[in-house]
């Protein structure tokens, strides 16, 4: 069994509330990431996605100076560094999401990815049955 203590990345991008989305664009840029988890101190209390960025501040014509908690998805969902690695993939596949912060007594301690998954020879399928399954509901709710 493979816990998520053992696969996660530990240094991990953060930004706080004080930021504003361009500060968050900005970071994401510089280190070629698409989220960012948001802290008040050291409890993570959202996370801004590209996808937020794009859809609720570009598309509804909000300055680049909005407050990050003003865009930021609210509604967390984590897992904990003794969680399966089984466990965080199908959690990942059911809520449809690339990457999930990794918390532990309300303190973020690392991310896991799909990617992350990936690299592990072993749990490579488990990254590819998660990916599937977040690109066919995503394909099957959207009009071509």
């Amino acid at each position: 069994m493979t816990l998520i203590r053992e696969m996660m990345t530990r240094e991990v991008e953060t930004c706080s509330l004080l930021d504003n989305v361009y500060e968050v664009a900005l970071k994401m840029k510089e280190h070629d990431i698409g989220s960012i988890p948001i802290v008040d101190g050291e409890k993570i209390v959202g996370m801004m996605t590209d996808r937020d960025i794009v859809l609720r501040c570009i598309a509804e014509k909000h300055p680049a100076s909005s407050k990050v908690e003003d865009i930021m998805s609210k509604h967390l969902i984590t897992v904990g560094p003794e969680t399966d690695a089984g466990e965080a993939a199908h959690i990942m596949a059911e809520n449809q999401i690339r990457r999930l912060p990794v918390v532990e007594r309300g303190k973020l301690v690392g991310m896991i990815s799909l990617g992350d998954f990936a690299i592990r020879e072993s749990l490579g399928k488990q990254a590819y049955i998660a990916l599937e399954n977040i690109s066919e509901s995503n394909f099957r709710n959207k009009p071509f």
